[in-house]
């Protein structure tokens, strides 16, 4: 049985939810029907001029930026609808300003995630929440399934200190949720303590799935793929994310400008073979996977046009693949065997340059300085077993589908 995304159950209705109210469309290149048609060609076609303005996140509205470019406003030429960018040269520019939802009566939201806490569509549906509180406008959430399935769980837990646009609702690195889900989190509150994160409160309706099952990955769904953005090809690439996103918090390159980027990682310095060994003989019982060493020169970004020499890794079995853990553990066997050549990321990291990278996106110092003051990554994997239990339990309350 396929499954019916909530962008499906409203061309379903013909739009009669909306009616004839005045929206903003907050989606990318992504947010598709079951023949490939893009969500704003749908709603024009359906609602006309009710359709007003649209909004763009991280890579812009047709999915054409790499990671951190910042995208401009401009009138989207098959549409000549504006769209204001949600992602531009600082900080001040990852929210809406209330004057950009306050004319509207609601705002549309649809954006396949990817089911890792620092993916940035959910941060950008987090932000515009908390405006559209602020002056009554109210948001949908179109649902899409998590394509990593939306039972398992892996990572440690957000503090606030590292709060940031790759990080905002206080959820493990792998959630498990839909970003519906996410956004009932968002929108009530969640966490305790120092840590906890505040509710949006806004005027919210998720519409709901049909049809899935948590235990599904996104092959099973029967719906189509279009890359989410312009790095992560395809589901090889999610499966391999939630760990291989930390890379980007060191000197190490993921790859990118080659054919599998995320997936592959490597420095001019790494001999691959010495990596491999060094990893393997850490002994923390990982499995699912193999390394392969290899050879790339990334096109861009870190070590753009040199030989990296490096690792490929190569899941067998997802069921048993721990991503988070994986990456830890590579990063920490390059941070012992190159002292003198293994580096965190110097440049800032989303607009924050107050915090190391590696902090923002582990979510707390406490894997750094566990590196940096010579402890045992298995007391991390401890620490990251009991939170895992405990958030299973507590996400509990927002979950949607059994």
């Amino acid at each position: 049985m396929s499954v019916t995304t909530g962008l499906q159950s409203l061309i379903s209705e013909n739009f009669s939810r909306i009616g004839s109210q005045k929206i903003g469309l907050l989606a990318n290149q992504a947010t598709v029907d079951t023949c490939y048609r893009h969500i704003l060609d749908i709603l024009i076609e359906s609602l006309g001029s009710n359709v007003v303005r649209v909004f763009a996140p991280e890579h812009g509205f047709r999915g054409t930026l790499q990671d951190m470019d910042s995208v401009e406003d401009l009138k989207d030429e098959k549409t000549g609808l504006p769209v204001i960018s949600l992602y531009g040269e600082s900080e001040d520019t990852l929210a809406p300003s209330a004057e950009m939802l306050e004319d509207l009566d609601a705002l549309i939201v649809d954006l396949p995630d990817i089911g890792s806490r620092y993916y940035t569509f959910a941060q950008t549906l987090g932000y515009c929440m908390k405006i559209a509180a602020s002056v009554d406008t109210k948001v949908y959430v179109l649902d899409r399934p998590n394509p990593l399935n939306g039972i398992t769980i892996e990572g440690g837990p957000l503090k606030r200190s590292c709060r940031s646009f790759c990080g905002y609702a206080p959820v493990a690195i792998r959630h498990g949720m839909t970003i519906g889900e996410l956004a009932l989190l968002m929108n009530e509150g969640f966490g305790e303590g120092e840590d906890a994160l505040e509710g949006a409160h806004c005027e919210l309706e998720v519409i709901e799935l049909q049809g899935w099952d948590r235990s599904q990955y996104f092959e099973d769904t029967g719906l189509p793929w279009v890359l989410p953005s312009p790095n992560m090809p395809s589901m090889e690439t999610v499966v391999i994310y939630p760990g291989s996103c930390l890379f980007e918090a060191t000197e190490v390159s993921e790859a990118r400008g080659t054919t599998k980027p995320l997936e592959t990682f490597g420095a001019p310095y790494i001999k691959p073979d010495d990596w491999i060994a060094k990893f393997q003989g850490m002994n923390l019982g990982l499995s699912g996977a193999v390394l392969r060493p290899t050879s790339f020169v990334p096109k861009f970004q870190k070590h753009a046009g040199a030989t990296c020499w490096g690792v490929q890794i190569h899941v067998l079995d997802r069921s048993i693949f721990q991503p988070v853990r994986w990456s830890l553990a590579l990063i920490a066997a390059l941070y012992e065997l190159y002292p003198d050549s293994f580096s965190w990321r110097k440049a800032a990291f989303e607009f924050i340059d107050r915090v190391p990278a590696i902090d923002l996106l582990y979510g707390s110092p406490r894997y750094r300085e566990t590196l940096e003051s010579g402890g045992d990554l298995a007391s991390i994997f401890g620490e990251m077993d009991a939170y895992e239990a405990a958030f299973e339990e507590a996400r509990k309350a927002f979950l949607l589908y059994p």
